[in-house]
């Protein structure tokens, strides 16, 4: 097998993760995780070492997709599989979103749309003046880009010169308020991150060959930040949930959860292991 292949195998296995977890609960956001969650693994095997004092951070500004977080600490052993199944529970470590002081590993906390990527802007800076030569990931929600700290983050961010910040949307083209560019056009996307001095690049966000090739144009560096605009599905994998807003946030059925984990082994099957 391949190293795509791996990482695509690893990600239909969280994909397991999630579904699972948010059923245990009986709540959570499945679409958004479900969305993020091949580059967001990518990312994790790539670039960031969780036994190590200094390296590579990720600031998942989209917290509620925190399940996809989980799904890959859990792969990594830094989650045990029985405490998975406290997600979202009173006292549980495994909160609805981000909480740093229960898990240092997640980087920052977040929850509040709009934050994550000043706080990564911030981190940013910080590791160039520590001469760290690491990066920084921030993973953005397409509707958070609706929220104007966001525009003030990408306004600094070259302002700082940090060549160290690499900035993923989430372009699903859905948020919880409805069609990501019926509430506000946010095209031409990649023209505006053009324009405030950003390096753009644009992938499809389930393509794993594609995911490690601009991921590693970002580990090089090219002088400028770096904004990734992955077209994604929300639901990816799921057949029901892809492109359906109800899954935002829902439940699954014990049926529903039955078909969720059957879609995703016919993936997991259709990936060649040799």
């Amino acid at each position: 097998m391949g190293t795509n292949q791996k990482l695509s195998f690893l990600a239909m296995e969280n994909r397991e993760r999630i579904i699972k977890m948010i059923y245990q609960a009986k709540a959570g956001h499945p679409g958004g995780s479900l969305s993020i969650i091949d580059i967001l693994t990518a990312i994790y095997e790539m670039d960031v070492d969780l036994t190590a004092k200094q390296r590579s951070r990720v600031v998942l500004s989209k917290g509620h997709a925190v399940p996809a977080q989980y799904a890959v600490f859990n792969a990594k052993g830094l989650i045990k599989d029985e405490e998975m199944g406290t997600f979202r529970s009173v006292n549980s470590r495994l909160q609805g979103h981000p909480y740093i002081v229960d898990i240092p590993e997640s980087d920052a906390t977040t929850g509040l749309l709009g934050q994550g990527l000043s706080i990564a802007v911030g981190i940013a800076v910080a590791k160039k003046a520590s001469n760290d030569s690491h990066r920084v990931y921030a993973i953005v929600g397409d509707g958070e880009l609706h929220e104007g700290q966001i525009w003030e983050a990408v306004l600094e961010a070259p302002q700082f010169k940090t060549d160290n910040l690499v900035l993923i949307v989430d372009y699903n083209k859905l948020s919880s308020s409805g069609p990501v560019n019926e509430v506000i056009n946010l095209n031409p996307l990649t023209d505006k991150f053009r324009a405030f001095n950003w390096d753009v690049y644009e992938i499809d966000g389930h393509n794993m060959d594609q995911i490690v090739e601009v991921l590693s144009i970002a580990r090089k560096g090219t002088g400028k930040p770096i904004a990734i605009i992955a077209n994604t599905v929300k639901g990816k994998g799921v057949s029901y949930m892809e492109n359906n807003p109800k899954w935002h946030s829902s439940a699954l059925t014990d049926e529903e959860y039955t078909i969720a984990m059957k879609d995703i082994q016919r993936e997991k099957e259709g990936i060649r292991l040799d």
